[in-house]
């Protein structure tokens, strides 16, 4: 039997590192920080509509953020908005959507993504997510995460190490899904040349596609806490009782990223390479490259500050 196709928008971080353009009120996955006219949730929105029109897409993010969803991505149903009532990192925001859509739609294949990335190229980017999508709907377990080709030994990525260097360079003209050997946290700067001079080595953009059957069993096995916490809260889904059991429960569950709790431990992960110009936006340079606009500087200023205020 075919299977349906989710998009799981991951919308619920403050974006801090652009303050004070992106605030705790209205972080930065709900500007239009590009000039584009668009919202990052907003293009993101579309870069998944060209992948699959068809996809039912849920956005994961906080209570107070959920008007900000409802206002920019206004045919997204309720029901498909799911808001944290605290939040406890990647593992629990993701693993909420997995059992929810499990609970309704059965065996699927989800695709997990940030919402608050630039792509150049929506049609590049559909033709690399069809192809692990295709990957991930075979009867094969499997893990899919995209991997970026660094351009230059970025200390602020997570890495992705390959099993080869034959394969990925046979994967700059195959788009090759590769066997993962290892994730690597954010390096010095010492360490990032030296995985840009090793070769096999993908910055993390933490895009990830699974089938339900797959990312349920992973959890399980590497997260049983979390898996235990959504085991008791499913029986609420889609009721009235949703949000007060979701009150009670979520706030239990371990404050950990997907990566630490499932990605670096399981054994059937693989990467896809993108053929796609890619940033998370994490900074005012990365505005300023993408946009050609110097980011007025009373507003680097006043990150400075607040990035002085944290550390005190």
């Amino acid at each position: 039997m075919l299977m349906t196709n989710h998009i799981v928008i991951m919308a619920g971080g403050q974006g801090t590192r652009l303050y004070p353009l992106s605030t705790a009120d209205k972080p930065k996955q709900f500007l239009d920080l590009l000039g584009t006219g668009k919202t990052l949730i907003q293009m993101t929105y579309e870069r998944f509509l060209a992948v699959d029109p068809d996809a039912h897409i849920w956005v994961v993010t906080t209570k107070d953020y959920v008007h900000w969803v409802k206002e920019q991505l206004p045919t997204i149903p309720d029901d498909q908005i799911l808001a944290e009532p605290v939040p406890r990192n990647t593992a629990p925001c993701i693993s909420y959507a997995i059992w929810k859509i499990k609970a309704r739609f059965g065996r699927c294949n989800i695709i997990v993504s940030p919402s608050d990335a630039f792509v150049s190229s929506i049609d590049l980017h559909a033709v690399t997510m069809k192809k692990a999508l295709d990957f991930t709907s075979s009867e094969k377990s499997a893990i899919v995460c995209v991997g970026i080709r660094p351009d230059n030994p970025n200390t602020g990525y997570g890495y992705i190490e390959i099993s080869s260097i034959d394969k990925m360079k046979s994967a700059e003209n195959q788009q090759d899904i590769i066997k993962v050997a290892s994730f690597r946290e954010k390096p010095d700067i010492e360490t990032a040349k030296r995985y840009l001079e090793a070769g096999n080595y993908f910055w993390n953009a933490g895009i990830f596609v699974w089938n339900t059957d797959t990312v349920e069993k992973e959890i399980r096995t590497h997260a049983p806490q979390i898996a235990a916490v959504f085991d008791e809260l499913s029986p609420s889904f889609y009721t009235s009782a949703e949000e007060s059991e979701l009150a009670r429960l979520f706030p239990t569950c371990d404050k950990i990223s997907i990566d630490y709790a499932v990605m670096e431990k399981s054994r059937d992960v693989w990467c896809i390479p993108a053929d796609w110009p890619w940033d998370d936006l994490g900074s005012f340079a990365s505005i300023e490259k993408i946009t050609g606009r110097p980011i007025p500087q009373n507003i680097k200023d006043a990150q400075d500050e607040y990035q002085r205020s944290k550390k005190k």
